[in-house]
């Protein structure tokens, strides 16, 4: 048995690798077919099945360099996520429930572990009493300290940047990753130490070289010995790292001792003994108390049997012959350290291009994912852009000069002074519209078709929820049992999909007020909109005609003012009507250009242009979005001119109207033929938003089911992880129960804070928190809950409603 420790493999699993890179091809590429890929899909497909029966051979090195090298190169093709879920045993407890990431990041970092793992374990197979042996263990702790430190600082901060805070598997944080670098750094030194002991070397330089090694152990010792990962070691290694820290302070004062016994210094031999002495059996006590390996307490007895001869023949010399004065330890001078150990990462690691070559990369000729976010992002910015600058400024725009000429009862005043009988041909116009589109038919379709997209969409989130609360029920069951402890309840663990249906809840509760607000527009203008599906006789029979010229039944002379600011109000109207048009076409100008513009051909051409083995980014393709946005800010200056103008034109309009209204007397028949217009005008605008804001109902319901069948989903697969869960634990169990074997230990669940061992033995009843429900939803009370079948309580006990029917 070795008196070094070696870093286990993190076990992996066969994935279905093909089937996740060809859905992603065909779902984010319009332009490339999986077909075109086959050699590449099949190569990573072998490069990943080698590692995943990864063995303890010198062979395997080049594999997992290989590997890592390749999945460098993908990383600049396609992005962490492409659907594909990545499964890794703990370290120490390979038997437990992986953890499972979509995160080929997560997979890079993998292999760079179990390559650092497989160096530290070719290090531990060495013959060390051999120099040969020695100089290959040195070799090898040195690469593993290197593997791990090169991984520390590439793929694991990667990683931690593409998880939410806090969710990285505990072996691929800070202090698990360090702490195992200075371990193979400590475990290195230790081997050139005994290489220096072995070719008898200065005792001072040996006493150096073991301070360091002691260094060393106590670094590792301080990472490994975090509370957020101390619990993950075997309580050996903790046991182990303190023997050796101990042990090789103890092997430097006992080499220190021999050079001052050398050098004639007596009495500082004696006090660096004693000191050797009290390292030497407190380490001989915590590797007996911690369990230690038998090879390690045998080399500190070893030491401390040395060390106790020596002290006893170096005072026996001093009281008879030397009668030097023994110093305190703490006057003694410090033993300087001298380190041989350093990182050593493979040039493979840091030039993987020299490693695979410019012929033989996957996915060599695919678009990289940065480039192609690049043009997402900038299609993005353009249709917000459109949305915000354009399609809803002239909306408002618009919108303003509708409501400022409902108002002024424009145009119907005009209208109606105008035209003494029939219908205007803009009102003839926007009847005809209506019927047209079988307004009516349209508005009540659109009515029934949002009811029915929110119930079904209301209907997806119940069906989540449902499928939270059997999951509840399951897990209140299973906490009857003494295996609860094993893993968190569910109103804990299921507490983030609670509160995502909590938002979910809400914004359906939204979107359905703003319905009843359609809704009940609607039910308060339909009769009006009704009017505008007659025939244009029927229709032109409600309006009042005053069939005698406004003239001759005014005998003022403030007629022709009126006519006059008639004339001039109606030039106006036009010219806001131009306007309105004229944006209108701004608006079709503006869309066809964004159809055609297609900023592909350039982002290609500039992604060839950077070498092959850069992560492009979308922010590297910052400036051209930029520019290539930049030629619709001419459709925002022409706005910008316009909306002056609008303004401009609206007062003249408000002038002008109050200066007809001024000068036109009093006429009832005018004025109710006047008011027709305007209800049947007001109609037609009502008709129009209401239509628009039930497509906008249909879009977002329809968008919003999406989310909800994916939210759905989610919990489906939560509830399956959960399930697996217990049965992981309940074969653990039976497991334990039929072997007897107290030195099997279960796989960690969901709750790190206590083991299915403790909760086994424990002799507390588990307190077991109520299962959390969405509101709205019926909870089971716990059967304890009701009395005795023949208790009197049932006389007065006030039974539960039930649970209102659904559909």
């Amino acid at each position: 048995m070795p008196n070094q420790l070696s870093v286990p493999f993190k076990r992996t699993y066969v994935v279905p690798l093909r089937e996740a890179v060809r859905e992603y091809i065909l779902t984010h590429y319009t332009d490339a077919h999986p077909d075109a890929y086959r050699w590449d899909i099949s190569r990573w497909e072998k490069l990943r099945a080698e590692v995943v029966s990864i063995t303890v051979h010198i062979d395997r090195v080049s594999a997992l360099i290989s590997y890592n090298a390749q999945l460098v190169f993908i990383l600049t093709k396609l992005p962490p996520d492409i659907g594909l879920e990545i499964p890794y045993a703990p370290v120490f407890n390979s038997s437990a429930l992986p953890e499972t990431y979509n995160n080929l990041l997560y997979e890079r970092a993998g292999v760079l572990f179990n390559l650092a793992a497989l160096y530290s374990q070719l290090g531990a197979a060495e013959d060390r009493n051999t120099p040969q042996g020695l100089k290959q263990a040195i070799k090898f702790y040195q690469n593993a300290a290197g593997t791990f430190s090169f991984l520390s600082a590439t793929a694991v901060p990667q990683l931690r940047g593409s998880l939410s805070p806090d969710d990285a598997p505990l072996e691929l944080t800070e202090p698990f990753i360090k702490g195992s670098e200075f371990l193979m750094l400590a475990q290195a030194q230790e081997c050139v130490w005994q290489r220096a002991v072995m070719d008898n070397y200065k005792n001072g330089l040996i006493a150096k070289l073991a301070a360091k090694v002691s260094s060393f152990y106590g670094s590792a010792l301080a990472h490994m010995k975090d509370a957020s990962i101390r619990h993950i070691f075997p309580s050996s290694w903790v046991a182990h790292l303190e023997t050796k820290l101990l042990h090789f302070q103890a092997a430097a004062q006992y080499r220190k001792s021999l050079e001052d016994l050398e050098a004639h210094k007596y009495g500082h031999e004696i006090s660096r003994l004693t000191e050797a002495q009290a390292l030497a059996k407190k380490g001989h006590d915590t590797a007996r108390r911690g369990g230690a390996t038998v090879p390690v307490q045998q080399d500190i007895k070893s030491l401390l049997d040395i060390v106790q001869k020596n002290i006893t023949r170096a005072e026996r010399d001093n009281d008879l012959i030397y009668h030097q004065d023994v110093p305190p330890a703490s006057a003694l001078p410090a033993i300087a350290e001298v380190a041989m150990a350093q990182p050593i990462v493979d040039p493979g690691l840091q030039d993987p291009k020299a490693v695979v070559g410019s012929d033989a990369v996957i996915f060599g000729e695919l678009l990289g994912w940065g480039a192609r976010l690049a043009i997402d992002i900038y299609n993005d910015r353009k249709q917000n852009w459109i949305t915000d600058e354009v399609t809803d400024r002239v909306r408002r725009l618009d919108d303003h000069v509708a409501s400022t000429l409902e108002k002024l009862n424009l145009p119907a005043a005009l209208d109606a002074l105008d035209r003494p009988i029939g219908l205007p041909p803009s009102l003839v116009k926007k009847a005809e519209e209506v019927r047209l589109e079988s307004g009516l038919e349209r508005v009540d379709t659109s009515i029934r078709d949002v009811q029915t997209l929110a119930k079904h969409d209301t209907a997806l989130l119940d069906e989540a929820m449902d499928i939270l609360d059997q999951e509840a029920d399951e897990d209140e069951t299973f906490r009857e049992s003494h295996l609860a402890a094993a893993r968190l309840p569910s109103h804990e663990a299921n507490r983030e999909l609670i509160e995502k249906a909590e938002k979910y809840r809400a914004i359906i509760q939204q979107a359905g007020d703003s319905d009843e607000l359609v809704r009940q527009k609607w039910e308060e203008w339909e009769d009006n909109i009704a009017q505008l599906t007659w025939p244009e006789a029927e229709l032109e029979a409600t309006i009042p005609s005053s069939t005698v010229p406004y003239s001759h039944r005014t005998a003022s002379a403030s007629v022709d003012p009126t006519r006059t600011h008639a004339r001039a109000l109606r030039l106006l109207l036009e010219k806001l009507d131009d306007m309105v048009k004229s944006r209108a076409d701004l608006v079709a100008r503006v869309q066809r250009l964004s159809t055609s513009d297609d900023i592909t051909p350039r982002i290609l051409r500039t992604a060839s242009g950077m070498e092959q083995w850069v992560n492009v980014q979308p922010a590297m393709f910052e400036d051209i979005l930029d520019e290539e946005l930049s030629k619709y800010d001419k459709f925002r200056v022409q706005l910008e001119e316009d909306e002056l103008k609008h303004e401009d034109l609206l007062k003249a309009v408000q002038e002008r109207h109050a200066q007809f209204v001024h000068s036109r007397q009093e006429d009832a028949v005018v004025k109710a033929r006047e008011h027709a217009l305007q209800s049947l005008d007001l109609a037609y605008h009502k008709y129009k938003e209401i239509v628009r804001n039930l497509e906008e109902g249909l879009k977002f319901y329809n968008d919003f089911a999406v989310i909800l069948s994916q939210f759905r989903d989610a919990c489906k697969e939560w509830v399956e992880q959960r399930r697996s869960e217990i049965s992981t634990l309940t074969r653990a169990v039976e497991k334990l129960s039929i072997s007897g074997d107290a030195s099997v230990t279960p796989p960690r669940a969901a709750s790190p804070e206590a083991t299915l061992a403790e909760a086994m033995h424990s002799e507390q009843p588990v307190a077991r928190a109520p299962p959390r429900r969405f509101p709205g939803h019926r909870v089971r009370e716990p059967r304890s809950a009701l009395p005795p079948p023949d208790s009197s309580e049932w006389e007065t006990m006030e039974m539960p409603m039930p649970p209102p029917r659904r559909g």
